[in-house]
C-alpha cells in the first residue's frame, strides 16, 4: 500500500523547501495534498509562488496520511501560533505508524513543543536552540519517524530522506537513478 503525505503551509512558506519534497515524493508516486493552515484554497509563498488547490486546514482530514511535512519560512511563526497545526503535529508524533518532517526553521516549533528532546535533529544553523536533543550540523537527519531538514539548500536532500525511511532505499534509489546516474 502506497503511503501519503500532507504538507502544511501557510502564507510565507519557503517555496524550495515545499517545492522540492512535492515534486521528488509526487516523482516516487506518493500522493502528496497540500493543506492550507490559513485555511483557504491556496497558499502562496515568500517569493509569490502560489500553490493552488489546497485543502483548507479546517476541512482536512489528516486520518489516512502517513507523512506530515512542514516547510520553514516566514510562515513559521504562523504555524507556531496555530493550535490546530500543534494538534496534528503532536497527534502525528504521538502515533508509532506516522512520520513528522520539519526542514530549516519549521525543526524549531518541534522544539518549543518540547518534542526534540533526546533526539538527533538539525534546522536552520542560527536558530538552533537549547531543545534538549543533538544538533547535526547535516543537510537532513532522521531519527526514528522524526525528519528533519536543515535549510532551503538541503530541501533534496531532505526529500531524499523522507522518501528513503517511508518508501525504502530500493524505491528511493529507482527515483534518483530516473533523474541522474547514482
Amino acid at each position: 500500500m502506497m503511503k501519503k503525505a500532507a504538507i502544511v503551509m501557510d502564507n510565507g512558506f519557503e517555496e524550495l523547501e515545499a517545492m522540492g519534497p512535492i515534486a521528488l515524493l509526487r516523482r516516487a508516486g506518493m500522493p502528496v495534498d497540500l493543506v492550507s493552515a490559513a485555511n483557504t484554497d491556496s497558499v502562496t509563498g515568500r517569493f509569490g509562488v502560489t500553490y493552488s488547490p489546497a485543502t483548507p486546514l479546517k476541512d482536512y482530514d489528516f486520518s489516512d496520511v502517513d507523512v506530515l511535512i512542514i516547510p520553514g519560512g516566514a510562515h513559521a511563526p504562523k504555524l507556531e501560533a496555530n493550535e490546530k497545526v500543534k494538534e496534528v503535529i503532536t497527534e502525528f508524533y504521538n502515533d508509532p505508524e506516522k512520520y513528522v518532517a520539519a526542514i530549516c526553521a519549521a525543526p524549531t516549533i518541534l522544539g518549543h513543543m518540547g518534542l526534540l528532546e533526546g533526539k538527533d535533529y538539525t534546522c536552520f544553523t542560527s536558530m538552533n536552540d537549547e531543545f534538549g536533543g543533538t544538533y547535526k550540523d547535516q543537510p537532513a537527519v532522521v531519527d526514528g519517524k522524526l525528519i528533519t531538514g536543515r535549510s532551503a539548500a538541503a530541501a533534496i536532500d531532505f526529500a531524499w530522506a523522507i522518501m528513503e525511511t517511508v518508501l525504502g532505499k530500493k524505491h528511493t534509489d529507482e527515483v534518483k537513478a530516473s533523474i541522474f546516474t547514482l
